[in-house]
């Protein structure tokens, strides 16, 4: 166990090295209103190098949310609108013939950015996911036969609506498994949808992001995120709340046994105990605890989990079996 000592000084260099997100916060907040838990989760994907799933109905600022985020974090941003007819070379370029020199040369295309929008995910097939793919999980793309590595960082924030369906096609189980995490993106509340109605009214032109952020302060984050301790039983807690979603009646959940289809992947671990570690540094801790886990658990696992016929006939949703697994899995 790393000493007392030690973890407080690692605290003391955490608290310095967030104020880098406090800055980019401050300036997302002069064009975003509300929104604070999805800004929230950005950060904390980015972080440790994850990439994030936006699911919410038009008009909810998310690309808006993004391209600001991009903007404070000093990071190249580049929206994609994927579209039925779309093609990989689209996304990832193409060779191009120089009929001067006789010879091809590679053309790269929009995901050679920081910050990659994929509007409207689901609208494309599986060739433009298949090559998506490669970028998300490698951090680098094949053109011809070449291959060619991605600017660091990289995340990609894919959007997709949940109430139109026509023209969608559904996205592969490998690739979804790839997000860190699935947010959900809600309605405001009644006085922020209030402010945002008098500040789109009165306002002629955005307010200018100022980019607030350099790339060293990204990599030493994710250094110090590297260090903060997990205690044992806290690594176990993770696995205990993952295996529940496969064998919840292991747990004392017997009921969940026919409502859930399939459960997380152990990158479902992975990721849950990367994102509390990320959640902890945004609260000035160099130590995760239990409530880190549960705060991101839903956003981290939402997307894993598949329900059954049964669940579906009961209207359960994997935020309910979530629920329920965080009730009675054992908290250290």
């Amino acid at each position: 166990m790393q000493h007392a000592v030690e973890l407080e000084e690692l605290g003391v260099q955490i608290k310095e090295a967030s104020r880098f997100l406090e800055k980019a916060g401050e300036q997302l907040s002069l064009r975003i209103i509300g929104q604070n838990e999805v800004i929230s989760r950005i950060f904390i994907a980015m972080l440790v190098n994850g990439h994030i799933l936006l699911e919410g109905v038009p008009g909810l600022a998310k690309t808006l949310i993004i391209r600001t985020f991009a903007a404070a974090m000093n990071l190249k941003f580049q929206r994609i609108q994927f579209t039925p007819d779309m093609l990989p070379a689209d996304l990832i370029g193409t060779m191009i013939y120089n009929p001067k020199d006789m010879e091809f040369y590679p053309r790269k295309g929009p995901v050679f950015a920081n910050v990659i929008l994929a509007d409207e995910i689901n609208r494309s097939p599986a060739k433009v996911q298949s090559a998506l793919l490669e970028a998300m999980q490698e951090h680098q793309v094949t053109i011809g036969s070449q291959t060619f590595p991605l600017q660091e960082p990289f995340m990609v924030l894919a959007t997709q609506n949940p109430i139109e369906h026509e023209g969608t096609y559904i996205l592969p189980e490998a690739q979804v498994d790839r997000f860190m995490m699935k947010i959900l993106v809600d309605y405001p509340s009644y006085e922020e949808e209030l402010e945002i109605m008098l500040q789109s009214a009165t306002t002629a032109s955005e307010l200018p992001v100022m980019p607030v952020v350099q790339l060293h302060d990204i990599s030493r984050a994710r250094a110090l995120i590297d260090r903060i301790y997990v205690d044992p039983r806290v690594q176990r807690y993770i696995v205990d709340l993952v295996v529940a979603t496969r064998k919840p009646a292991q747990y004392g959940m017997v009921n969940l046994e026919t409502m859930i289809e399939y459960g997380a992947s152990p990158r479902g671990s992975i990721f849950l105990l990367l994102a509390a570690k990320a959640h902890a540094f945004l609260q000035h801790r160099a130590y995760i605890t239990p409530e880190d886990v549960k705060a991101i658990a839903y956003d981290t696992l939402r997307h894993r989990i598949r329900p059954g016929y049964e669940a579906e006939a009961d209207n359960m949703k994997p935020d309910d079996i979530i629920r329920q697994i965080l009730q009675h899995v054992q908290v250290p």
